[in-house]
């Protein structure tokens, strides 16, 4: 089920056309009320509903080409905003508006209306109607909803457009994506510390090429429970993988098949369904443009690099560097080695630090952020924060900054450093590049 719900998110035409299909239900199934129907039933239905045949041609007619150009005017908005996203935010958030439900469904209403209209004015024959029809005044309602979606449809898109929303949207979809592997955790999942394999151990290559965007976990434990094995996933989700790219190792006393195409999806590209490093580079990668000269925007960066320290401090409560999923007798039946956090950490400031190093607030918005990391996360991840702090301030020159900027740096190296339980370091003693 879950496959074909990413096929469907990936298949854009698919909304459309199912309005377009539905459209065209409609304009049949009103031209038989016509037909057959509406001359029986006409004394209770209100005249000023009906219209003649050739009334209704022109009014048919009109709505067609009034349809038609809000169509072509919302198409033309579409792939405005698809160009304004990749310019200015980030290749990588394309999808996320692409897939929303809305802009779909605005322009399949669109079409939708503009398809009923057209085929009741093909059904349009003198010859066949001796009395009033009702299929204009259907047509005149969906041209009203058509006109109300346009106007949510144009306050849907600047709201859209702008940075603060989307960066809520993508924080929210780090946060689901966390989400579900804190449920796993909790469930049936541990540290990798009692991994202990046993059985002769064989390599299954991936067998495909792609990217892995999404990996069944409780399908696989199942599997493996059932078969009495151990399964190793040796690839993580999003990263690519050829068709000679071992994928698992199983452990078991005698080889078996092992159905690839059940546990793992593949595709063209990265989705952030269960990747929490892509779903966190979309906001690195805003951050980025918002600290280029072509933009200049370090506000909107900070503000990102802020959340960003929430969003890791979640992930410190994982138990990154390996999960095991145990079945119900604690014996270890699948090891995914999520990503290490250190590495995480790494992957979230390195560009950030590189480029924003001659700015003085978005080295101090580093800091913040692994303040708020810190105070959400456990102890255990204190060294690693620290770490990562001594290697931001590696990009910097200290004795070039002027003496009021390295004082409030100061003043945010200690007050991590003091949430850590660490000596501060002296910004001037540092050696700089």
């Amino acid at each position: 089920m879950k496959k074909f719900t990413l096929w469907i998110k990936e298949k854009l035409w698919v909304t459309p056309a199912a309005y377009s299909i539905l459209a065209v239900a409609l304009s049949i199934i009103f031209f038989y009320i016509d037909l057959h129907w509406i001359d029986a039933m006409s004394e209770y239905i209100p005249s000023i509903l009906l219209t003649n045949v050739d009334l209704a041609k022109t009014i048919m007619g009109s709505l067609s080409g009034a349809l038609l150009t809000m169509t072509t005017f919302t198409f033309s908005t579409i792939l405005v905003v698809l160009t304004m996203y990749s310019s200015q935010f980030s290749p990588r958030t394309l999808k996320n508006f692409v897939h929303d439900r809305l802009t779909w469904r605005v322009l399949g209403i669109f079409l939708g209306g503009f398809i009923y209209n057209t085929l009741s004015l093909l059904f349009m024959r003198a010859h066949l109607y001796s009395h009033d029809v009702i299929s204009t005044f259907v047509g005149i309602l969906i041209a009203f909803f058509c006109l109300a979606t346009f106007a949510y449809f144009i306050h849907h898109i600047s709201s859209t457009v702008q940075v603060g929303k989307l960066i809520i949207e993508l924080v929210d979809d780090t946060e689901r994506v966390v989400g579900k592997f804190d449920k796993l955790e909790s469930g049936s999942a541990s540290s990798g510390a009692g991994w202990k394999p046993d059985g002769i151990k064989q390599t299954i290559m991936a067998g495909k090429t792609g990217f892995i965007g999404y990996i069944y976990f409780e399908k696989l434990q199942d599997f493996a429970q059932k078969k009495n094995m151990e399964i190793e996933v040796l690839s993580c989700i999003g990263e690519y993988v050829h068709e000679n790219k071992p994928l698992v190792n199983i452990f078991k006393a005698d080889s078996d098949d092992f159905p690839v195409d059940e546990f793992f999806v593949f595709g063209e590209e990265r989705t952030s369904e269960q990747d929490i490093e892509f779903a966190m580079q979309k906001l690195v990668e805003i951050g980025l443009r918002a600290i280029s000269p072509g933009i200049n925007d370090p506000n909107t960066a900070n503000d990102i690099i802020v959340r960003l320290g929430n969003l890791l401090g979640k992930i410190g409560n994982l138990s990154t560097g390996g999960l095991v999923f145990t079945d119900k007798e604690g014996n270890g039946r699948v090891l995914y080695p999520l990503p290490k956090f250190e590495e995480i950490l790494y992957k979230v400031y390195y560009q950030i630090a590189y480029y924003g190093k001659d700015d003085i607030s978005v080295m101090s918005a580093i800091t913040d952020s692994l303040v708020v990391t810190a105070e959400s996360t456990s102890s255990e991840r204190y060294e690693d924060l620290w770490d990562i702090q001594l290697y931001v301030l590696e990009a910097i020159n200290p004795q070039e900054m002027k003496s009021l900027d390295r004082k409030f740096l100061q003043g945010k190296v200690d007050r991590l450093a003091d949430q850590l339980g660490k000596s501060s370091v002296n910004l001037l003693m540092l050696k700089g590049n």
